[in-house]
């Protein structure tokens, strides 16, 4: 059984206060009004569950041991862990759903059989390596299924405090089993605002975001995927980045958005991807800035001090 781990929050002020969050569904906020494709199967929520827990199996066996870190051609780590824990969900794919398409951050990107499928499963098997081979449990396992390019299921999976977040679309977010929400926040000047590094930010992206930065309350970096886990359960208001890939964002979309929350490009638009069988290119028309809020008044705020390339 999954233990719920988070349970202690900050003091709030009055603005930006919250009742403490408890499983009824009546309490949950709407949930933004999207609808799963027609041939969607619960029983993709169940393989979604499957690759989390092998993906969990694999980097519990490496966390905190001693292992070789490589560099990229990008200079960002990976180890193996990260290629076996998305080897080992790739396969359960493989066999489970054979039609539909697989993009990896490690393995890259594969067709289904007759790349007809409009659904395909996007993966980060290590959402933080950098704190992975630092032996801090901020990382994550993301999983999304993709279709015709929107994501419509996502998993946060954190294995080592044994957190795992489930977002589909039309439906409550859960951490464990338990519906979440986001909390109430309307006013920048209030919201504690998350991102993973300032150093993602250059140019252009480092003058928007420090525009909003030096608006918020107080501003955090660190927890990769996490911080978004923590921003679906309630515990900070806005998470801002830049320099993403699909595989960095695509899960956290529909966890953000059934609690309650917002989730999209610096302009304001919806994060989707959908690559062209034969592409070379496979960078054009992804976004590599994003910005999620737990309250839609708050995002829009957030999107006005971006002042993104409008």
């Amino acid at each position: 059984m999954r233990t719920q781990v988070l349970q202690a929050r900050a003091p709030r002020p009055a603005a930006c206060r919250i009742r403490a969050q408890r499983s009824s569904r009546a309490a949950l906020r709407p949930v933004a009004a999207m609808a799963l494709p027609a041939d969607f199967k619960d029983s993709y929520v169940d393989l979604a569950h499957s690759l989390a827990d092998a993906a969990a199996q694999v980097t519990r066996k490496y966390f905190r041991t001693s292992f070789d870190v490589e560099c990229k051609s990008d200079d960002s780590p990976v180890t193996i862990a990260d290629k076996q824990a998305e080897v080992a969900m790739r396969e359960i794919i493989e066999r489970t759903v054979p039609e539909h398409g697989i993009f990896g951050e490690e393995h890259g990107l594969k067709w289904g059989s007759g790349a007809g499928s409009k659904y395909m499963w996007v993966l980060d098997p290590i959402d933080g390596t950098k704190s992975f081979i630092t032996g801090k449990p901020l990382f994550g396992t993301l999983i999304s299924l993709v279709y015709e390019g929107s994501p419509i299921l996502g998993i946060i999976d954190q294995p080592i405090t044994k957190e795992r977040w489930l977002g589909v679309v039309g439906r409550p977010t859960t951490l464990n089993g338990q519906p979440l929400r986001t909390r109430p926040c309307p006013d920048v000047k209030l919201a504690y605002l998350y991102a993973t590094t300032p150093h993602m930010f250059s140019g252009e992206s480092e003058v928007a975001f420090n525009r909003l930065r030096d608006s918020v309350r107080i501003p955090m970096y660190g927890c990769d995927c996490y911080a978004y886990g923590l921003l679906a359960a309630g515990h900070a208001d806005l998470v801002v980045e830049a320099d993403l890939k699909p595989y960095d964002y695509m899960a956290l979309v529909p966890v953000v958005q059934g609690a309650g929350g917002v989730m999209s490009d610096w302009r304001g638009r919806p994060l989707v991807w959908q690559p062209t069988p034969g592409a070379v290119d496979l960078k054009s028309g992804w976004p590599g800035e994003v910005c999620a809020a737990g309250d839609p008044a708050l995002h829009k705020k957030a999107i006005d001090i971006l002042a993104w390339k409008h």
